[in-house]
């Protein structure tokens, strides 16, 4: 089974002229194998999953795992709001050679407790893959709870959850009644410390884009139980990691500072916007301080 700890960066799509740039994205790939990443996630909700077609969505994975080569655990985004298609993708995933499948809270039909048991128990019978939920409210419409959570950690290929609730609480009750082996991950950056000071093991990243060493040396200081040192880097960093969320919809401004710094990832797909005048701007100062431009 997949060990889940440390930092995972929840890849952007790179793209050019509107099609996937699948020279850039190989290099995404071994840029952060180079400098340390626990491990990679393409396709989720950071790699504009609602905007890639199937096909475009299966090209990322297979290009990634193509890449990787079995040097860091690959952790498919296979989630949708329609189950039978978060089944298709999780198959793909599977039969690709992905090493577990992320799958967000279906969005927008804002199901039941029930029917996001059922959702994932559906998805769990039909894959052998490992599963991890992704609660992530602000964005689906639904928080998936801490007892809905506890119930699928009985699930023998369910075994962790991202979890970006923002809600210190539910989280903490997550990680007290949930079994050893079942892995709470962040999935906001800027609470990655707070969550390892109570027994998460990681975080799914999205600033890891552009710090993937910092972030896997902020993460495995706290694994360590070193939170001096984690602490010191978190704080060094929370001035961008909270910029990235606040300027623009996310992934618009971590593209937006990736192509600042030259990694020419191209823009987003409508409905998103790349920031404005004054969000660059922030942008900019703010990778400034951080000594990245």
């Amino acid at each position: 089974m997949i060990q889940l700890t440390g930092a995972f960066t929840a890849m952007v799509t790179p793209f050019h002229s509107g099609k996937i740039n699948v020279t850039r994205l190989k290099e995404m790939v071994e840029f952060q194998i180079e400098n340390g990443i626990s491990g990679l996630v393409p396709c989720g909700t950071t790699g504009e999953s609602p905007t890639l077609s199937h096909e475009e969505h299966r090209e990322v994975i297979n290009i990634v795992l193509e890449v990787s080569g079995g040097r860091v655990p690959i952790i498919a985004g296979t989630g949708s709001n329609s189950t039978k298609e978060a089944i298709s993708l999780t198959e793909h995933a599977q039969k690709a050679g992905a090493h577990a499948a992320l799958l967000i809270t279906p969005y927008y039909n804002r199901p039941t407790q029930p029917g996001l048991i059922e959702h994932y128990k559906a998805v769990a019978k039909s894959c052998d893959i490992p599963l991890i939920i992704y609660n992530c409210p602000g964005r689906t419409a639904v928080n998936t709870t801490a007892d809905t959570i506890v119930e699928l950690s009985s699930v023998p290929t369910i075994i962790g959850v991202k979890e970006a609730s923002g809600n210190m609480d539910q989280i903490c009750d997550i990680i007290t009644r949930t079994p050893d082996d079942f892995t709470v991950l962040s999935g906001d950056d800027s609470m990655t410390v707070p969550m390892m000071s109570v027994g998460a093991k990681g975080v799914i990243s999205v600033i890891a884009n552009i710090m993937p060493k910092q972030m896997s040396e902020m993460t495995t200081a706290a694994l360590k139980g070193d939170f001096s040192t984690a602490s010191e880097l978190h704080n060094r960093l929370f001035p961008l990691m909270r910029t990235l969320m606040k300027v623009e919809t996310n992934p618009s401004p971590v593209k937006t500072a990736m192509n600042l710094l030259g990694m020419d990832v191209g823009t987003v797909r409508l409905p998103l916007m790349e920031p404005g005048t004054e969000g660059k701007a922030l942008l900019k100062k703010c990778l400034k301080d951080t000594d990245l431009l």
